[in-house]
């Protein structure tokens, strides 16, 4: 059919060149009356060619539909064995998993049934060592219990003890003679612990013929082998700073305001108090100490200006329990520079008759190394010309033996003794 279909195409091909070539000729009478004739011609040529070339397509359709049929008809027969087969598979597949879940139902009751049982036992086990657990927890936390309500008890008796130390604290620190007092015993304490004894003094009359005494007034050394006095004295406004923390803790501003500048005032009065009673240059420094005993009242202090404006009207230092503490090491560096620059004469002194004593030493070293040196050269002088002289003398005398050597010797020791 392919090949027909091939040579039909190619006939037309041709035929379609001819015709264009009969067109492209010169127009004449004759010539187009042949070309008719041939054209009529090729036409009974194509149309046959064609009919015939129907029929043999037509012939081999025919064929190819009878091949289609048989083939047909066999995979028609294959799909049908396929079909049953397939169906046997399918019931086979059937039974088998029909099988597989019976099995895996019958497996998993039976596990069920053992998780159930172990579930039981482990339920049983847990519930009994819970409640052993719970029960050994529930004893323990009555013990704890029981021992935190005891240090509790304890702790509220300890704080109705401190509760009543604070009160007597209290009513010590509202008494303005104990106030002083306290702060008395800690400025002593820490001049105590820094300084020696015979480096300050207690309740010093520090201005000649005054009878105002000053706690306590540090020796200062001066060039001429004497001393000045440092006064030093302890001052505690405490109902003065004892509002003022009540005004921080209410908040109140013109409270906080009006007991700041009370303390302000205080301070001021007790410097003028100490410049006035106890610092007399040249007796005294030109300034004098006063003695804050807690921290908090002394950051008070400094933080309301109160360091410039004391040292510049009234020629005072404030100083806390640090401050002072610090104060008093620097003092007694200084101490121990002035000792040293006194001792430091001395020292001189010790070194010349070291100088000194070291010549004549030099001196009978040298006369000993001369005395050694000769003894040397005598004894190089016996240990070789006597030496050798005993040697010649002793080759005439017949040696003995040592055992004859050894009786004679005991016997020359023992003969030797009664004489000495």
């Amino acid at each position: 059919m392919q090949y027909l279909s091939v040579a039909t195409l190619v006939l037309v091909i041709i035929l379609l060149a001819l015709v264009i070539i009969l067109l492209t000729r010169k127009p004449a009478v004759q010539e187009r009356q042949e070309d008719s004739g041939t054209i009529a011609a090729l036409g009974t040529l194509v149309s046959q060619n064609l009919k015939e070339g129907r029929a043999a397509q037509l012939d081999q359709l025919s064929a190819m539909e009878k091949s289609l049929s048989g083939r047909m008809g066999g995979v028609t027969d294959q799909l049908g064995q396929f079909e049953k087969r397939l169906h046997g598979f399918t019931a086979e597949t059937a039974q088998s998993l029909e099988n597989i879940r019976a099995a895996v139902d019958k497996n998993l009751r039976a596990l069920q049934e053992d998780n159930n049982r172990k579930l039981d036992d482990m339920r049983r086990i847990v519930d009994e060592k819970l409640q052993k657990t719970l029960s050994d927890r529930m004893n323990e936390s009555f013990k704890l219990v029981n021992e935190r309500l005891e240090q509790v008890y304890k702790g509220l008796g300890e704080m109705q003890t401190l509760a009543q130390g604070v009160g007597d604290l209290k009513k010590v620190l509202t008494n303005v003679k104990t106030r002083g007092i306290v702060g008395e015993i800690q400025l002593g304490a820490i001049l105590e612990d820094i300084l020696a004894p015979e480096q300050y003094g207690v309740n010093v009359a520090t201005r000649p013929g005054s009878r105002n005494v000053v706690e306590y007034a540090v020796k200062l050394p001066v060039e001429d082998g004497g001393f000045i006095w440092l006064p030093i004295d302890s001052k505690f406004p405490g109902e003065t700073y004892g509002a003022l923390r009540d005004a921080y803790e209410d908040g109140a501003r013109e409270q906080l305001d009006a007991c700041a500048k009370t303390l302000v005032n205080t301070l001021k009065a007790e410097a003028k108090d100490i410049r006035d009673k106890y610092l007399e240059p040249p007796y005294t420094t030109d300034f004098g100490i006063l003695f804050l005993p807690f921290e908090g009242l002394y950051a008070e202090a400094v933080s309301r200006g109160m360091v410039e404006v004391l040292q510049r009207d009234y020629h005072v230092n404030i100083a806390g329990p640090s401050t002072m503490a610090a104060l008093l090491n620097s003092l007694q560096m200084s101490f121990r520079t002035i000792a040293i620059q006194k001792r430091s004469g001395e020292v001189w002194s010790v070194l010349g008759a070291v100088k000194t004593e070291f010549d004549k030493f030099e001196a009978c070293l040298t006369q000993t190394q001369t005395r050694l040196d000769q003894a040397s050269r005598e004894l190089d002088k016996l240990v070789g010309t006597r030496t050798r002289a005993i040697r010649r003398k002793l080759k005439s005398v017949t040696e003995l033996s040592e055992v004859e050597s050894e009786t004679v010797l005991a016997l020359g020791e023992d003969a030797a003794e009664p004489e000495e």
